[in-house]
C-alpha cells in the first residue's frame, strides 16, 4: 500500500481512518476488469477519453457526461492585486482555467445515497 498523501484531492476510501489516491494504472485495471477487456484496450480507451476531453477544453468547449459531471473552461477576468511579499500593486492578466462540476449521480454516490 502507498503512504497517505494529503496533497491529493481524489481519494479512494480504504478504511474509516485512511484513504489513498487512485492512480491511472489502478483505474485502468478496474476498467479492464469491469468491461472484461485487456488492460491494453482499457489503457487505449482511457487515453482516448483524456485526449478528447483535453482537446475539447483547449478549443473552449465543455464536455458533459450525464450523471457524472461536466468539464468546462472558466474565464477569469484581468484584475488588480498586490504582491503579498512587498505590498506592491500588480496587474494579474485574464486567464482560462479548467473546471469540473459533479453531476447528480456522482454527488449522490459520494454522499453514500447510491448503492453500488
Amino acid at each position: 500500500m502507498r503512504p497517505h498523501s494529503s496533497s491529493t484531492k481524489t481519494h479512494r476510501v480504504i478504511s474509516q481512518r485512511r484513504s489513498i489516491p487512485m492512480h491511472k494504472q489502478e483505474l485502468i485495471t478496474q476498467v479492464a476488469k469491469a468491461a472484461e477487456v485487456s488492460q491494453q484496450k482499457a489503457t487505449a480507451v482511457i487515453d482516448a477519453l483524456i485526449h478528447a476531453v483535453t482537446d475539447a477544453m483547449a478549443a473552449g468547449e465543455s464536455v458533459s457526461l450525464v450523471g457524472f459531471g461536466t468539464f468546462s473552461v472558466s474565464e477569469r477576468p484581468a484584475r488588480h492585486g498586490r504582491n503579498p511579499a512587498t505590498g506592491a500593486a500588480i496587474d494579474i492578466p485574464a486567464r482560462k482555467s479548467p473546471s469540473f462540476k459533479a453531476g447528480k449521480v456522482l454527488k449522490e454516490a459520494v454522499k453514500g445515497c447510491v448503492p453500488r
